[in-house]
């Protein structure tokens, strides 16, 4: 049996403790980061009704017609409104998975220097009243916390504390809404719920989701249920930060199995922070060693994006 243990951090220690306490939750994050990939996070200060608007809505939005849904799935690879079932499937899979999602993505005024930069997101206010502005909220609430958890990064490798949070800045970070569907008969047997793999991104926040299923691959080769209760935030890291890291991070694999007991829908909300465009992903010279070599030369988070989005199906070569 695994000895795995995923850490319970309290975000206040960071954001209003001393600096023993501040110095303390940095080392608990990276650590955990470290030992197993995810944390899960306590006193971010994010509203639960908000949590509970947003997950009302994209229950009312998934119950919308097929045809419907449709309609907000015209944008290249996905990158925002709705992508329906079997589009993505796990890097060097086939199979898709069993989700239909929707993104909602950075929202910057016309002129801003990057606008032009980041697909325009797509709105469903005429079916879902007020969808607009509650996943906005919900994504500039999770961007502060991502924000915050950057700078604990930055002060426990020994960085300038905005040497994370900078690349984040009006970053092309995401805000994927899943719904997962109740198994049925006509289902690809091989299909799962989403299949095994490493999120691509810095790191990723996640919402408790409506029901279990996410496991972690543990150091062990055990696969490990990872639970978030009530106002809890799920914190995993991703192939950019393991890549900035040279590994000293490991970008930790996941999935999210098929239903065990009640084969219910489940929605989950994770939010997946990532840089901007142009910011470079190149390694930390700290993280290298004669032990460590540098694996990995500079490259631009949207060239990174770019050639996973590919792998992934999203994004035709």
């Amino acid at each position: 049996m695994s000895q795995t243990i995923i850490r319970t951090l309290n975000l206040k220690d960071f954001t209003h403790g001393k600096l023993e306490e501040r110095i303390r939750f940095a080392e608990e994050f990276t650590a955990g980061l470290k030992d197993c990939g995810f944390i899960i996070l306590e006193g971010h200060g994010i509203d639960p009704n908000l949590i509970a608007k947003n997950y009302s809505n994209i229950a009312e939005l998934f119950g919308l017609d097929r045809e419907t849904k449709d309609k907000y799935g015209q944008v290249s690879g996905g990158q925002r409104g709705y992508t329906g079932f079997g589009k993505e499937h796990a890097k060097n899979r086939t199979v898709g998975d069993l989700k239909e999602f929707w993104h909602v993505g950075q929202e910057l005024p016309k002129g801003h220097a990057l606008y032009e930069d980041y697909p325009e997101n797509v709105w469903p206010d005429q079916h879902v009243a007020g969808f607009r502005k509650a996943s906005l909220s919900l994504y500039r609430e999770l961007e502060r916390v991502a924000r915050n958890m950057l700078e604990a990064l930055a002060m426990n490798m020994d960085l300038r504390p905005n040497f994370f949070s900078d690349m984040i800045h009006e970053g092309n970070s995401v805000l994927r809404m899943i719904h997962y569907p109740p198994l049925e008969p006509h289902m690809d047997p091989n299909a799962v719920r989403a299949a095994e793999h490493e999120d691509i991104n810095l790191i990723t926040l996640l919402c408790e989701a409506t029901a279990s299923g996410l496991e972690l691959l543990t150091h062990d080769g055990e696969w490990l249920p990872v639970e978030a209760g009530k106002g809890q935030i799920v914190v995993d890291a991703g192939d950019m930060l393991s890549r900035i890291t040279n590994e000293v991070i490991p970008a930790t694999t996941h999935r999210v199995v098929n239903p065990k007991g009640e084969n219910t829908s489940r929605f989950s909300m994770p939010f997946f922070v990532h840089p901007y465009s142009a910011s470079v992903l190149d390694v930390i010279p700290s993280c290298v060693s004669e032990e460590n070599p540098q694996k990995f030369p500079p490259i631009t988070a949207g060239d990174f994006l770019h050639q996973r989005l590919v792998e992934i199906g999203l994004v035709k070569k």
